[in-house]
């Protein structure tokens, strides 16, 4: 089921009413039948693997409350084992079966790779990661076991975040869940307004720009360096609207029902750093990774050396997480080398630089690296990078697509306004306590979804991850 669907529409006019007329036990069934039954729109066979991780997570935590430390630790790897092992069967076991196979192949052997052909479970990198972080909190005591399995199974699958995040930590997100949250007008009217611009940001930006972005990096070869320039600076505003729009919908979703979700984006184009870009795009995936991996790893502590190797293994994990192909490990290799060259230099290259001029490097290296992430393969990414620096091959090519591309960065023109506008303390809290400016921006951004807005039941892009 996808949030701009006519499905989830009439999900939701049942739901909420039946949320809030509900209480204490009856309200967490209603979440999560709810929440199977939104997971389970897609393919009710991969429910099994969200019960699974609940049940295993949920025994596990359980257990670790009264035994030894030696123990804990043996139950702990039994908890990552078996979720990193159902992401790597469903995920990554046909990449590496190949992969071993190329390798194979250049030492000069003839082996035949075992495939096993799975269909990918919607959002199993969102929910797995989400149940690790309890159980790994659990046992670094940072978190209290959940007794209640209702509760708990409720709060692995609530259906706002479940596919696509943000990934919200069991420590923040249960205490929420142990009380009824009142009906409370005034948060449903800011979950509104986070609902409408996060549709704003999938269906007038995502999808519009989908008409200009996909056709050159699906065939490369037919498209010359403007194009692909175009469609390149086109896909790093189609991911944002994509993914952001995705987590202000079920942010605002949350805030309806009463909890909060935490921050997932905040304007990340606007970052002069490579490392603030992290602490602003899909936050609660670099946190996670910052805290239960770079930490764990060391972190900083051990000297130059060892803190850049450190970052390098993070972003190739975080490439990987995000697909199981080559092109994705390059991206997280890219953005690694970005944060070594960036603390090997004490900061950007160009520290005398204004802030406009680091913004613009960040913006540019940033959009370079997409090309990875989206190109269908290594040999079309070089392709595409080539392209765009042959500059003697500049053709448009992209004449049946000038309406899409106008109305797409015009859109474009629009959210880089509004972030602007929301980096500015003063803007921003006059904006917020102004309620008749709120009311017409909500009614304006429905009038522009209603007009502009692509209704072709596009799934967002990190339904694959």
């Amino acid at each position: 089921m996808v949030f701009t669907s006519l499905e989830f529409i009439i999900f939701a006019a049942v739901f909420f009413p039946i949320y809030f007329l509900s209480r204490g036990t009856a309200r967490l069934v209603v979440c999560l039948v709810a929440s199977y039954l939104f997971y389970g729109w897609w393919d009710w066979r991969f429910l099994t693997l969200i019960f699974v991780s609940t049940v295993v997570d949920y025994s596990i935590a359980r257990q670790m409350e009264s035994i030894k430390p030696d123990t804990r630790k043996i139950l702990l790897f039994i908890s990552l084992a078996t979720n990193l092992g159902l992401l790597g069967t469903f995920k990554y076991f046909d990449f590496f079966s190949q992969s071993f196979a190329s390798i194979a192949r250049h030492a000069g052997l003839d082996p035949s790779p075992v495939f096993l052909n799975l269909i990918l479970p919607v959002g199993i990198s969102f929910y797995t990661f989400q149940t690790m972080s309890y159980t790994i909190d659990v046992y670094r005591k940072q978190c209290a076991v959940e007794h209640n399995f209702l509760r708990f199974a409720a709060y692995v699958s609530l259906f706002p975040q479940l596919v696509a995040g943000p990934i919200v930590r069991a420590r923040f997100l249960l205490p929420q869940m142990k009380h009824d949250q009142p009906l409370d007008w005034s948060r449903v009217a800011r979950g509104l307004e986070l609902v409408i611009w996060g549709l704003f940001l999938k269906l007038c930006v995502a999808d519009r720009l989908a008409g200009i972005v996909d056709a050159p990096f699906e065939n490369p070869a037919a498209f010359g360096g403007a194009a692909h320039l175009i469609a390149t600076f086109g896909f790093g505003f189609q991911i944002y609207g994509d993914f952001a729009g995705y987590s202000l919908i079920a942010i605002g979703l949350g805030r309806m029902m009463g909890l909060d979700f935490g921050i997932n984006f905040r304007r990340p184009y606007f970052a002069s750093s490579f490392s603030e870009f992290w602490e602003r795009w899909h936050i609660s995936l670099s946190s996670w990774l910052r805290e239960y991996l770079y930490v764990s790893l060391g972190g900083n502590r051990l000297g130059q050396s060892r803190t850049f190797r450190n970052l390098l293994i993070v972003m190739f994990l975080g490439g990987l997480w995000h697909g199981a192909a080559w092109t994705f490990v390059i991206w997280g290799l890219l953005h690694g080398s970005y944060l070594i060259a960036e603390r090997a230099f004490g900061g950007l290259p160009f520290p005398r630089v204004p802030a406009i001029g680091r913004i613009l490097v960040v913006f540019l290296l940033v959009n370079a690296a997409w090309i990875f992430f989206r190109a269908e393969n290594l040999s079309d990414a070089i392709l595409i990078l080539g392209r765009i620096f042959s500059w003697h091959d500049y053709a448009l090519g992209l004449t049946h697509n000038l309406f899409a591309m106008v109305i797409g960065y015009v859109c474009i023109a629009i959210v880089i306004t509004v972030d602007a506008f929301a980096e500015n303390t003063l803007l921003r809290n006059w904006f917020i306590n102004t309620p008749w400016l709120r009311v017409c921006a909500g009614a304006a951004t429905v009038w522009l979804i209603a007009f502009i807005g692509v209704f072709d039941g596009t799934t967002f892009i990190y339904f694959q991850f």
